[in-house]
């Protein structure tokens, strides 16, 4: 978080699974479980706007490909990105 950017309070409720693993992390981390679900939120966004930019890149080389074969490719890694499997 940025040295400027005030803090906005928000309350969570996690499952106890959750939470043992948050408070286990913070224990070997030595700080504290806030901090710790920060990390994790703020790495979980960094990881969907990844996704997202690789989702609109293989949407682009498919609208881009000419080959058939490259079309069926990209297509069904757009259908495990989108359905999963």
């Amino acid at each position: 978080m940025p040295a400027r950017e005030k803090p906005i309070r928000q309350s969570v409720s996690l499952p106890s699974r959750v939470a043992r693993r948050v408070q286990a992390l913070a224990n070997a981390r030595r700080t504290s479980a806030s901090r710790v679900i920060v990390d994790l939120v703020e790495s979980g966004l960094e990881a969907k706007e990844r996704e997202k930019r690789h989702y609109l890149e293989l949407l682009e080389q498919l609208r881009e490909s000419d080959d058939p074969a490259e079309q069926k490719r990209l297509t069904e890694e757009l259908a495990r990105l989108t359905f999963g499997e």
